[in-house]
């Protein structure tokens, strides 16, 4: 702030200074106009001086030197030094343009002065011949910038100025005063907060009574919103969990105090049960169920599969009902076929996902996140199947699975899930000893644990081959026709390998036939090079107390040594063959014949599809439980059946 007060000081200096100059200028030529012209020398001289004066001042007007008045080439040498210095301070003085000589001069005085230049000086000296200057004038612009506004900060007290700091004794409130203020406060207070509670009263009533004015629908909304499907999905599926929060296991009748006497009938052996069943008229009405299969990550969904009703043709030809052991009333989903479904699974890597084999050679897919129609179907082209499939199985990992399927005209095919518009692999069963003809007609079909790339067939000869999808050293790809099961007199209905409970029973499987027969086998190694003479493999036990066609037996997923049948008769037969080897352990009856079973996987309970339509759901317990010495001794007894 200080610099710029200095320069606004030095500016307002030098504008007084060139108005000073200014003055000056037009008073000296004011009275230049006034005065009249003198003649003569001595006025010519008399100018000459005063111009010479105002111009160099007494520093070229010194005294002249001895050297004037000698020799001429000293007069020249001073004359020159002279001039040259009345040129340097003429031009020195003449670059102040505010001058007053400058201004001052007219043609008049530099005419005079023009020719009084070589006039001799008083006193005899010689005067030194001088150039005048040229003048010149200029324009000058003037800014004023405003100053900088300079910010003082002082630090002081800020506090009242004198008088004391206590209050005065007269500014004080009384006790009264105090009193009534703060009641004052209160009153305040409580009329605001009855106020807001007032409110509050009020639009609740209000609220109660907009609530009391219920909107009253004609009939012709009613009917509209009661057709619409946005209802009756919002119906269904809410009722669904209604049903299932109801659906309580819990015998609310139990009297504790007879404990002691259940135990003691109990105690004389747990018997199998039937635990519930599902039926619906508008799914499995003249309808049979074809297959079931549970779900490994939802254990209370169990899926069937549907034949065609032949009182009904305007319904659907095939169904696939997902039933829910807390839903007994209706299934939980409920998806169409435009054909019989004989083969049906849950998708071992997706739970969304049920696979379905038709009697019209096509594989659909259906999601449970979708509607009743296929997502994916195949074609019916020569392609794929042309016959009925009755045999379906995911094999494979996680993030590489694949579908293997066959049907009655002996043709094999790999699919993807997700694309199912044409096989992957085919492969064509064929026998050259057929009577009639090479195909051979599959009924029946599974692969054995850890196995992905053989796998045994049942056929409706009556005779079991092992298959290979790719050729291996010592096979080729394709049946195997050397080494036949060969024992059953009637066609195959269902074949089973046994469960990955342990590595030693691993190529162990049943069968069961229209011959009323269920046989045990040991499959030959798939590794081992396959024989180049026909031998027939023979069974390790024929289980014969059957009265009507085996139409499946299913391996305990938990117990080693137990099964469960189902015949024509209706009875489904639980077997331990460490117990007994030629009647089962446990069987119960039902009004029509039994064709599937499935076991969940924890081993309590096992599905069983009838010819009625009806799935029925027994508990076995603590019969399919094993005990530790159940695995060594059902070993011994596979020993004693290969030693016969």
């Amino acid at each position: 702030m200080d610099h710029r007060k200095e320069e606004l000081e030095k500016k307002r200096a030098k504008l007084a200074e060139l108005r000073r100059q200014r003055e000056e200028r037009k008073r000296v030529t004011m009275q230049t106009h006034d005065q009249p012209a003198a003649t003569g020398s001595k006025t010519n001289s008399q100018d000459i001086d005063d111009l010479v004066d105002s111009l160099v001042g007494d520093r070229v007007r010194a005294p002249a030197s001895p050297l004037s008045t000698g020799t001429p080439g000293m007069s020249r040498e001073a004359s020159g030094i002279g001039r040259d210095r009345s040129i340097s301070v003429a031009t020195s003085a003449g670059t102040q343009l505010g001058s007053p000589v400058s201004r001052a001069m007219t043609p008049g005085t530099l005419s005079s002065a023009i020719g009084s230049t070589f006039a001799p000086a008083p006193g005899g000296s010689t005067f030194v011949s001088r150039t005048l200057p040229e003048f010149k004038t200029c324009d000058f612009v003037i800014f004023d910038f405003p100053p900088k506004e300079k910010v003082v900060y002082n630090k002081e007290v800020q506090t009242a100025d004198g008088g004391s700091s206590m209050p005065d004794a007269s500014s004080l409130l009384t006790e009264e005063e105090i009193e009534r203020r703060v009641r004052e406060l209160r009153e305040g207070d409580e009329r605001t907060r009855a106020a807001k509670e007032e409110e509050r009263a009020r639009r609740e009533a209000e609220a109660k009574v907009r609530e009391s004015e219920i909107k009253r629908l004609t009939d012709e909304q009613r009917a509209s919103i009661l057709e619409s499907s946005d209802f009756a999905a919002f119906v269904d599926q809410k009722s669904r969990v209604m049903e299932r929060a109801l659906d309580e296991d819990y015998d609310f009748m139990v009297d504790y105090t007879l404990a002691a006497t259940h135990e003691a009938e109990e105690s004389g052996g747990e018997k199998m049960k039937l635990a519930l069943s599902f039926q619906d008229d508008k799914v499995s009405r003249n309808r049979s169920v074809m297959d079931l299969a549970w779900s490994n990550r939802f254990p209370e969904l169990v899926v069937a599969a549907y034949n065609r009703n032949p009182m009904a043709p305007n319904e659907p030809d095939g169904i696939v009902a997902v039933w829910n052991t807390h839903l007994r009333e209706r299934p939980e989903f409920v998806f169409h076929a435009p054909s019989d479904v004989l083969r049906v699974s849950f998708s071992d890597f997706n739970p969304n996902i049920v696979v379905g084999g038709a009697y019209s050679g096509q594989i659909l897919l259906w999601d449970t996140r979708a509607k009743a129609q296929p997502v994916l179907k195949t074609p019916l082209t020569a392609g794929g199947h042309t016959h009925p499939i009755y045999s379906l199985k995911v094999v494979g990992s996680t993030n590489a699975h694949q579908l293997i399927s066959a049907s009655t005209d002996g043709l094999v095919c790999s699919w993807q899930l997700d694309m199912l518009a044409q096989p992957q692999e085919t492969i064509e069963l064929t026998h050259p000893t057929h009577l009639r003809t090479d195909e051979v007609s599959v009924t029946s079909m599974d692969f054995a644990d850890n196995e992905t790339t053989a796998f045994v067939v049942g056929t409706a000869e009556g005779v079991a081959y092992q298959v290979n999808r790719y050729d291996r050293a010592g096979s080729k790809a394709g049946l195997n026709g050397f080494d036949s099961y060969r024992a059953h007199t009637a066609p195959i209905n269902s074949l089973n390998f046994h469960p990955p409970i342990a590595s030693d029973f691993a190529d162990l499987f049943l069968t069961t036939s229209s011959d009323w027969t269920t046989r045990l086998w040991r499959a030959r190694p798939a590794a081992k090079p396959a024989s180049t003479i026909p031998s027939d493999i023979r069974p390790l036990h024929v289980f014969d107390a059957f009265e009507d066609y085996v139409y499946d037996a299913r391996w305990s997923p938990v117990h080693p040594s137990v099964f469960a049948s189902a015949d024509g008769t209706g009875r489904l037969a639980l077997w331990n063959l460490n117990q007994d080897m030629e009647l089962p352990v446990q069987s119960v009856n039902s009004p029509r014949a039994l064709n599937k079973l499935a076991w969940d996987r924890p081993g309590r309970r096992i599905a069983a599809g009838g010819a009625d339509g009806v799935v029925y759901i027994y508990d076995v317990g603590d019969l399919s439980v094993p005990r530790p010495e159940d695995h060594a001794q059902f070993a011994r007894t596979i020993g004693e059946m290969q030693a016969v």
